[in-house]
């Protein structure tokens, strides 16, 4: 490596579990003694893209993203290009053909290799390929440069056990791998030692935990278990498997407080014939069973959810049945997608096929009564008086409306009036809520409360350090200690 750090970009596209495998990657490229790119810098001197395949248009916006850096990296020797993830699991030598420029593909497998395959394409001056077949090492023993201070991904297995029709994840991520326990709360209260005070528990099918092990309760014991993490102030999770939902998950969110009130569970489909095409293992009856079980043990709960329109053979009856699920299960929000025909999955060979305007139209609807039932959910939250913990990026509005954002407990946004005090990503501000619109609350008075955090003082410390040279928090086998850094996104891949 030369004398002068080189700088790195990551890309992301898709999931959490991409999003996480990015901060992997950033820890790892730093550990090698890059430093990340300045925000807005035209190019980094290595760029890596961390795929996803499950939409449709994944490849054409790769390879949309990798255009436009062929001329600056014609014009820039040593710039470097890597492209990882789902996509790259998939295409693999597609890729180098297609893009020729592109230096390093990898796999989702072997995410620890990025750093040795960019100083080998380096020095042979040819394009490295390497994708492992299955997992090398458990991703959680790399380093992580985690983005948020405050709240960090915890992943607590790997790949999925279901066979969904519509879904390639299984194919390229592999079969589920569970951590072991210990592992997992050793992590946990690593991360609660540095400052972190909200966690969630990461999986394809988080709730599937334990049938690695043979425990069918190793989900629910988990829960308790970072409920006795001292320190910890919220604890969530995403997504799990109606499947696998059972009750003595039900019972450990609603006896241990610091696991939040909040459940994001895909429907897919309110057809349980759709379902059955789907290979769902659940059907109508069972889905809003559960969600009324959540209800009456938490009665609070926000429950989100993800739905796909225009699965091939749905008829106008199925689609009215998604309607009717809708309606019974009033939704916080639904993140709802159009049927995207990926090859290599079994939906994609299925007669029926929906034409473009069906689908368009049905998705219009369907979207048209989410929005209507969101919007009447908060405005049931008016006059409430909740805890907010202040996030760094939530509201893009803030600077020009003097207001702050966070999540309430529930995960609903809520912004609010800019306090004359202090308050830093981090702290938790009591708000009284006094607007609702369909994504977002409004707490228009400046906070009644601010408490001062532990994770504010690790986002004041993280800030405060030089911006580049300096490594991000390298998690390897967690352990507890100094100093600090933490992730917030969002996506799905609408795989389960």
């Amino acid at each position: 490596m030369p004398d002068v750090a080189r700088t790195y970009e990551v890309r992301t596209f898709g999931c959490q579990m991409n999003v996480h495998d990015s901060e992997r990657m950033a820890g790892l490229l730093e550990r090698a003694g890059y430093v990340p790119a300045a925000p807005g810098a035209e190019a980094a001197d290595v760029v890596v893209f961390n795929t996803c395949a499950v939409r449709e248009n994944a490849d054409n916006r790769l390879y949309g993203n990798l255009g436009q850096l062929a001329p600056r990296k014609a014009a820039r020797p040593g710039m470097q290009i890597a492209v990882g993830g789902c996509l790259a699991q998939k295409d693999r030598d597609t890729i180098v053909r297609r893009a020729p420029w592109v230096d390093v593909v990898f796999g989702t497998h072997n995410v620890g290799s990025l750093p040795v395959l960019l100083e080998r394409a380096r020095v042979e001056r040819e394009a490295q390929v390497e994708i492992a077949e299955s997992l090398e090492a458990f991703p959680s023993t790399l380093p992580t440069r985690r983005e948020s201070a405050y709240a960090a991904w915890v992943a607590i297995s790997v790949g999925c056990n279901n066979t969904c029709t519509f879904c390639i994840v299984p194919a390229l991520r592999g079969k589920e791998k569970d951590r072991r326990p210990g592992d997992v709360l050793a992590e946990v209260e690593a991360l609660v030692a540095e400052g972190v005070s909200e966690i969630t528990l990461l999986g394809q099918n988080v709730n599937a935990y334990g049938s690695d092990m043979g425990d069918r309760q190793a989900f629910s014991k988990l829960l308790r278990a970072c409920g006795a993490v001292d320190g910890l102030e919220r604890v969530r999770f995403t997504s799990p498997h109606p499947r696998d939902f059972t009750d003595d998950v039900i019972e450990a969110m609603a006896e241990t407080p610091n696991v939040m009130p909040q459940l994001h569970m895909p429907l897919q489909s309110g057809s349980s014939r759709i379902l059955r095409a789907m290979r769902r293992s659940y059907r109508q009856e069972r889905y809003l069973g559960i969600i009324g079980k959540v209800r009456a043990a938490i009665p609070d709960a926000a429950i989100t959810t993800d739905i796909i329109v225009g699965f091939p053979g749905e008829t106008e009856e199925d689609f009215e049945e998604t309607l009717h699920v809708v309606r019974e299960a009033r939704f916080a929000q639904a993140f709802t997608f159009q049927y995207s025909k990926r090859p290599g999955t079994p939906a994609a060979e299925m007669a029926g096929q929906i034409p473009k305007e069906t689908v368009q139209s049905r998705y219009e609807r369907l979207v048209r009564l989410q929005d209507d039932i969101s919007w009447a959910e908060n405005k049931r939250q008016l006059g409430r008086t909740v805890d907010v913990l202040v996030a760094e990026g939530e509201g893009r509005k803030d600077d020009a409306t003097r207001r702050l954002s966070g999540r309430a407990p529930d995960n609903r946004l809520v912004h609010f009036a800019r306090p004359d005090e202090p308050i830093r990503p981090g702290d938790v501000a009591t708000v009284t809520v006094t607007y609702a619109a369909p994504h977002h609350l409004l707490a228009e008075a400046p906070p009644e409360a601010v408490r001062r955090t532990r994770a504010g003082d690790a986002w004041e410390r993280r800030t405060a350090a030089p911006a580049q040279g300096t490594p991000g928090v390298l998690l390897g086998l967690p352990k507890v200690g100094p100093p600090a850094a933490a992730p917030e996104p969002a996506g799905g891949c609408a795989a389960h």
